[in-house]
């Protein structure tokens, strides 16, 4: 897997402050994207274990909600692997903090994935520019939808994000 930056203290991509992962590799093409840029999967810089201290380290803080996923696509078929993996050792090392991951798919394409057991909070659906509202909290375009994750694989239906 390759990324692009990360954000630490973000307000912008989830709920609290979050440490932010921005990935490469996205093959939607969204027009309107803000980050086109992390398009291509070969861009930006390997992701090695450098990097995940990196991320680790900034989640360590106590005002840190925690990690969000972005990108690019985290769930690009070439990152699928390696975010799952991650998100299951920041699963492991801090229970106590939220994970966000921000997806062009639909829910009903991706929610059988092993790394839906790791995200607490999905925002789904490509952007769409016709759709664009920047009044909009935590997404980009109408047709997306903030995605409760555990409670909808607990109860086998979809229940959108309500804020603490």
């Amino acid at each position: 897997m390759r990324y692009h930056n990360i954000t630490k203290d973000d307000m912008l991509n989830g709920e609290g402050l979050r440490v932010v992962l921005w990935v490469s590799g996205c093959d939607h093409g969204c027009k309107g994207c803000h980050n086109p840029i992390t398009w291509d999967p070969k861009g930006g810089l390997p992701f090695d274990a450098a990097v995940q201290k990196e991320l680790f380290d900034a989640l360590d803080n106590d005002y840190t909600s925690g990690i969000t996923f972005s990108g690019g696509d985290p769930l690009y078929p070439g990152n699928r692997e390696e975010i799952t993996r991650l998100a299951e050792a920041i699963k492991e090392r801090f229970p106590q903090k939220t994970a966000w991951l921000y997806t062009g798919y639909r829910w009903e394409e991706i929610s059988a994935l092993p790394v839906m057991q790791f995200i607490d909070v999905l925002v789904d659906g490509r952007f769409m520019l016709d759709l664009k509202d920047p009044k909009l909290h935590w997404r980009g375009s109408f047709n997306q939808r903030i995605i409760d994750v555990q409670k909808s694989m607990k109860n086998g239906s979809l229940y959108l994000y309500q804020a603490e």
